[in-house]
């Protein structure tokens, strides 16, 4: 017995799943439940399942991702030790089976769930309470499973996961999600994909919302502060038509470029954000207000110096319509994260926002220097030397916004450090 168990037991340790034959002759008849006493050994058989090749490097991905992956299985416990190490699961954690887990009171669970990184040998009420016991500490939970008895725990779950292929009908209602492959490397892709999905409505919607606060700005600045600035009584920066085309060029094809934008550098390197945070948060607020405050002052500040420098009404007007709209297009460079500096991330990475912003110029320069659309948009033909102005005035708000996102990444990374 001794040299059967302990072949087993190399048996396990080599990722085997183990199973001992007998036979036992039987003449007539004879009762069931006799049928496994005094049986005659045969031996053992091994049987391995060996994991994707891609499974380690996805697990992998996963822990520098944030997210902690747990192998609950119901074959023995070395076996499952063995293949875990071998897919980097376990490594400075725990292994227990379902009867130690049994032994736990909820208390002692609590502090060690975090430690362990192996079950083994465990029925569904144990997968209910691994899922339980990490929700309760705030966590996001995903539980993948196939059979019938896994049905509890993948509705139990914040997202279940059900296999495609080798999964029962009764798991696949129950499960949020299945896997065509059964490959838990498409997990990954969904869980990159989820990020750049989010970060590109985030990018969206920071772009949309900062250019719109830096017309409001303009306008109403103009309106409020007009007598401090000298302007004459009822002058606008904008009329109507130029605030409509400058919303078309600017809140069109750039703005919808950002939503297919690349995935940001090391996106799967980044933690997790918490449970019930939205878009708007502190840094996101914070390069909205600054684009957004620093456009209106720049808008302003060149529609009063026009003005005051002796330059007719449409002038000014043309010179605050144009510095609004090159303004805004560079703009959509800079909010392709709110953290991450745009050189780093690569300015022309994204070759639709490349080729929106070229077109939007084009159209820019057809409207202002064609005679016959002069009337129409109110515009005037600017010097070669206006347009350099334009331009370099337009682009100071890049090295505005790249401070205000050093100030964040600092003012993030002092949070972090206590």
């Amino acid at each position: 017995k001794t040299k059967i168990l302990d072949a087993a037991r190399q048996m396990a340790e080599s990722a085997l799943r183990v199973l001992g034959t007998a036979y036992k002759k039987v003449d007539g008849i004879t009762i069931k439940e006799h049928f496994e006493n005094n049986m005659v050994f045969v031996g053992l058989v091994g049987m391995i399942d060996p994991p994707r090749l891609e499974a380690k490097e996805a697990i992998q991905v996963c822990k520098d991702a944030g997210i902690k992956t747990v192998m609950i299985t119901g074959d023995h416990e070395l076996t499952a030790r063995a293949i875990a190490r071998e897919l980097g699961i376990l490594k400075d954690g725990i292994a227990i089976t379902g009867a130690e887990l049994d032994k736990m009171s909820d208390t002692e669970y609590a502090q060690a769930v975090n430690k362990i990184e192996v079950y083994a040998r465990v029925s569904p009420s144990h997968k209910l309470r691994v899922i339980e016991a990490f929700s309760k500490q705030g966590d996001i939970v995903a539980m993948t499973g196939d059979g019938v008895n896994d049905a509890p725990a993948l509705k139990k779950a914040d997202i279940g996961v059900a296999m495609g292929i080798t999964g029962t009908d009764v798991s696949k209602e129950a499960a949020a999600m299945v896997l065509t492959d059964d490959n838990f490397k498409s997990i990954v892709a969904a869980v990159e994909e989820g990020r750049v999905i989010f970060n590109n409505i985030k990018k969206y919607l920071m772009y949309l919302l900062s250019s719109n606060l830096g017309e409001i700005l303009v306008m109403a600045g103009a309106v409020i502060l007009g007598p401090i600035l000298g302007l004459p009584p009822g002058t606008v920066p904008l009329v109507a038509v130029q605030i409509l085309l400058v919303n078309l060029i600017t809140d069109g094809l750039p703005a919808l470029a950002l939503a297919v934008d690349p995935p940001d550098p090391g996106i799967m390197q980044q933690k997790p954000r918490p449970r019930g945070q939205g878009i708007f948060t502190r840094p996101v607020v914070t390069l909205m207000a600054v684009g957004g405050v620093w456009s209106g002052i720049i808008n302003l500040g060149i529609f009063t110096w026009a003005l005051n420098s002796g330059k007719n009404l449409i002038e000014a007007q043309s010179l605050c319509f144009l510095t609004l709209i090159v303004i805004q297009l560079f703009k959509a460079y800079n909010f392709r994260s709110e953290k991450i500096s745009v050189f780093k991330i690569g300015i022309f990475r994204n070759k639709w926002l490349n080729l929106a912003v070229l077109s939007q110029v084009v159209l820019v320069l057809v409207i202002v220097e064609v005679p016959a659309l002069q009337g129409i948009f109110n515009t005037f033909p600017l010097t070669f030397t206006e347009w350099i102005s334009v331009t370099l005035l337009a682009g100071t708000i890049f090295p505005i916004l790249e401070i205000s996102k050093m100030f964040i990444r600092r003012q993030e990374n002092k949070t972090a450090g206590r």
